[in-house]
């Protein structure tokens, strides 16, 4: 049976191959050439991949991606297809779908988004309930570095705290679209905010939200 990340991985391949090399993403400073250099080196490099979340380690990161994004479009585009080797702990099915099903998602929204003639994409219940576990159970990592007290909300009143303080800010969406917001894509997320204008202002514009 396909996993969630198994169908995620699909899709962005096929936008990244669809945009083209040159294709601008969310990823503020990345083409599609260095998003798609980004996923392979996170899967299959794990020796630089630690750059991610290690300042220490950025540097390395920098080196070994720009050396991959040198590398044929046609040949990235395969490697995340065909997806990560045996020895990658990525390979077990339990820790692809718990580590790349989110990671997959909003990476294609990152392609899917940037393009002018973008359309919204229907998720189905199960993958939206999915989506809405993991940012339940990620959250306050997502939201520790927020300005301002956040509060992520479903139109059903379903609510996550990413980050207690105050003013609040609270951020009313579909999970999908919460989850854009809470990774930095607020500007391309479709969600509503509620709280002190000042406040708000200072949510929309941090560049620190995210991982």
């Amino acid at each position: 049976m396909s996993t969630h990340a198994k169908r995620e991985r699909l899709l962005l391949a096929d936008l990244l191959e669809a945009a083209g090399p040159e294709a601008p993403t969310l990823c503020e400073g990345w083409t599609a050439r260095d998003l798609a250099a980004h996923v392979v080196v996170r899967e299959r490099r794990p020796d630089a991949a630690g750059g991610i979340l290690l300042k220490q380690l950025a540097g390395r990161l920098d080196r070994v991606q720009a050396e991959f994004a040198e590398k044929p479009y046609e040949e990235l585009i395969q490697l995340i297809r065909t997806g990560p080797p045996r020895f990658s702990p990525f390979s077990l099915k339990q820790v692809d779908e718990a580590s790349n099903a989110v990671e997959f998602y909003v990476h294609a929204e990152d392609v899917r988004r940037a393009q002018p003639d973008w359309s919204p994409r229907e998720l189905d219940p199960v993958f939206s309930e999915a989506l809405w576990s993991r940012l339940e159970r990620m959250a306050r990592m997502v939201g520790r570095k927020a300005p301002v007290g956040l509060v992520l909300r479903r139109p059903d009143g379903q609510t996550a705290v990413a980050h207690k303080g105050a003013p609040v800010v609270t951020v009313t969406g579909e999970p999908a679209e919460l989850l854009m917001f809470a990774f930095g894509r607020q500007a391309a997320a479709d969600v509503e905010l509620e709280g002190d204008k000042a406040a708000v202002d200072r949510l929309t514009e941090t560049k620190a939200l995210g991982l």
